[in-house]
């Protein structure tokens, strides 16, 4: 399994921060990495909620939100053949800010090939994501 995990430092209070990580049609806004995000089901934002994501050089994935806390942290999960892929998101407060913290899991059997082939793409991919989530939240 290849784990990639980034922290952030951000000026802004937990709150502020996950209303912009909950908001997730809007995260073209402030990361290149994501382009176009459509949510495949209405209401709140919550565990079983899924939304189909695309993203530069690759194909587009069907997002779905396996854990949830709303004071904390959402985890979510895609497939591909051979292989799933977890996203997680979670905040803390620290001091009169928020330490956020993302991470990206690849495992199943084909993990270790999709590892070695787009292991640079995904740590840019997530410290760009955590880069524009400190100044969207700051803004």
């Amino acid at each position: 399994m290849t784990v990639v995990r980034i922290a952030v430092n951000i000026n802004a209070p937990p709150q502020r921060v996950l209303a912009v990580l909950f908001d997730v049609e809007r995260w073209p806004e402030w990361t290149s990495t994501v382009t176009q995000v459509h949510r495949l089901d209405r209401g709140p934002f919550g565990v079983g909620s899924s939304a189909r994501v695309v993203q530069p050089k690759l194909r587009p994935a069907v997002w779905q939100v396996t854990e949830l806390d709303e004071n904390r942290s959402f985890t979510w999960v895609t497939h591909a053949p051979g292989a799933r892929m977890t996203a997680g998101h979670f905040v803390e407060a620290q001091g009169d800010g928020s330490r956020a913290a993302l991470s990206f899991e690849i495992a199943g059997w084909l993990g270790p090939i999709v590892s070695r082939l787009y292991r640079g793409m995904i740590q840019q991919y997530v410290a760009t994501e955590a880069s524009g989530l400190k100044r969207r939240s700051e803004s």
